[in-house]
């Protein structure tokens, strides 16, 4: 990286960088689609970090929100309160029905696949 590269980066904040460093690994995931540029009520595969997750006991549910540097997409799973290895930070592949939900992008039980 020359001084330009450098001085930029210097000049990101760490949210900035944080996202650019997501992008840059969700771009490096063959067969995945930007969340940003994923179609609706199309199945389709997207790749990104788990951000938030929420257990909802009386419905039974698993939220997961996650996010690919364009994006968001919360992913959730019923008759489920825990999946092992799914935490905040996680790197995950996401593939299933996305449909748009108020104003989120949603998909319920999609298949999952974890990355170190």
């Amino acid at each position: 990286m020359g001084l330009r590269g450098w001085l930029h980066r210097f000049r990101q904040s760490d949210e900035d960088r944080r996202l650019g460093d997501i992008r840059a690994w969700a771009n490096s995931v063959p067969g995945t689609t930007r969340i940003a540029e994923s179609p609706h009520r199309t199945r389709t595969r997207v790749a990104g970090v788990v951000r938030r997750l929420t257990i909802k006991p009386g419905e039974e549910t698993l939220e997961a929100v996650v996010g690919d540097g364009t994006g968001e997409v919360r992913a959730v799973w019923t008759g489920r309160s825990f999946i092992p290895g799914l935490g905040l930070g996680t790197r995950v592949t996401l593939e299933g029905m996305l449909v748009e939900h108020g104003e989120h992008h949603r998909m319920v039980n999609p298949v999952y696949e974890f990355f170190s």
